[in-house]
């Protein structure tokens, strides 16, 4: 598989699997309304992330290590990044500092922000995005801070997301 097949392959699987969970949040809104929704969007979320972090774990080799340092971490969330988020999604991760996680999205190009607009609930989500990526490090054993704390959209107020999660090892 060429190094473009393999892009173009990871753009496709991500893309279905991200048309899934917007269409599985859709049908759960008509169903249960957004509190609900939110509420068990979450608790998917969280309950995947472990299964996620050990089957990457397993794949990069890395299973039963722990990943107590930030050189660690950085190698294991570069080698990840590839699969998880794809050009697409409009988001980037990188360390601007020591011990310091910067995610920052394309002015008001989240894929989930789009999304949850065009449901007409964008006002009453909560961010299953940065949540997931909590839920990895919770998954990690990685102690954290995030600068600012997310409960709702983040581009709701100017159409930006972007933050620190200040990682303590």
């Amino acid at each position: 598989m060429t190094a473009s097949e393999k892009e173009q392959l990871i753009t496709l699987l991500n893309k279905c699997w991200m048309t899934h969970d917007g269409l599985w949040f859709y049908e759960c809104l008509q169903e249960l309304g957004v509190e609900k929704t939110n509420r068990i969007n979450k608790a998917a979320i969280k309950a995947l992330a472990e299964i996620e972090v050990n089957r990457v774990k397993k794949f990069l080799g890395v299973e039963g290590k722990r990943l107590d340092t930030l050189g660690a971490f950085k190698d294991f969330l570069t080698s990840v990044s590839e699969f998880f988020i794809p050009d697409f999604m409009n988001a980037s991760m990188s360390f601007p500092r020591e011990n310091v996680l910067r995610w920052e999205f394309k002015p008001g190009e989240c894929f989930a922000y789009k999304g949850m607009e065009s449901m007409g609930v964008i006002d009453d989500y909560e961010c299953g995005v940065i949540y997931r990526v909590e839920c990895w490090l919770d998954s990690l054993g990685v102690s954290y801070d995030i600068d600012p704390p997310v409960k709702k959209c983040l581009m709701i107020d100017g159409g930006r997301c972007s933050g620190d999660l200040i990682l303590h090892f």
